[in-house]
């Protein structure tokens, strides 16, 4: 019964966070550069076993009962999506996108800006609340104690595979991107993505 809950945690997590968003967009384009690839997975993995672990102790009810907090994560994050999406694409129509690499020379992003970013990806997303505090938490709440912490550790643990797979992953890819050219179809579907996230949070 224990092994079915944390399987239900770990499947739900995963259907939740392995898709298209401003997030993993982020750690795809690390993990092919490979810069700071290990600080990027390891904040967004400890950052949902936070949410998580909110969300399955019953926060989830008090923020669906201030949606001001809400609000003001989807503003904020559609006004930093926009601008990164703003760069994206200036890089990808710019002359000095052929000068980006696989490797951490060149244009590389320092370990600040890489964390910055990173935390703004995640905690300036409502949708981040809304998947990991909200409706996980929603969802754990079917199941009595201690059960209902064994779905939150699949779901946690699902979170971890999933970012350093995706982040070191990343680096097989590393020979396309090699070509100029891929970098500049890279960033131009992460301006994409990004604008479409935006947009989305705004219309919302």
């Amino acid at each position: 019964m224990l092994l079915t809950v944390f399987a239900t945690g770990f499947a739900t997590s995963a259907a939740l966070i392995i898709a298209i968003g401003a997030q993993n967009a982020f750690v795809l384009r690390q993990g092919i550069r490979r810069e700071h690839v290990f600080l990027v997975a390891m904040i967004c993995a400890v950052s949902d076993f936070l949410l998580i672990s909110l969300g399955v102790a019953g926060v989830g009810g008090l923020i669906q009962k201030s949606p001001w907090l809400l609000a003001s994560a989807r503003y904020g994050g559609a006004i930093f999506l926009l601008a990164y999406a703003a760069f994206a694409l200036r890089r990808a129509v710019s002359p000095s996108a052929t000068q980006l690499e696989t490797s951490n020379s060149g244009n590389a992003m320092s370990a600040k800006s890489a964390v910055l970013a990173c935390l703004a990806f995640t905690y300036l997303n409502p949708h981040c609340y809304l998947d990991t505090v909200v409706l996980l938490g929603a969802i754990s709440g079917k199941y009595e104690l201690p059960d209902r912490w064994y779905f939150g550790a699949g779901a946690m643990i699902s979170s971890f595979v999933w970012f350093f797979s995706l982040a070191y992953g990343a680096r097989l890819l590393a020979p396309l991107f090699a070509k100029p050219v891929a970098w500049r179809i890279l960033d131009s579907i992460i301006a994409a993505v990004m604008s479409v996230v935006a947009i989305s949070l705004l219309v919302a």
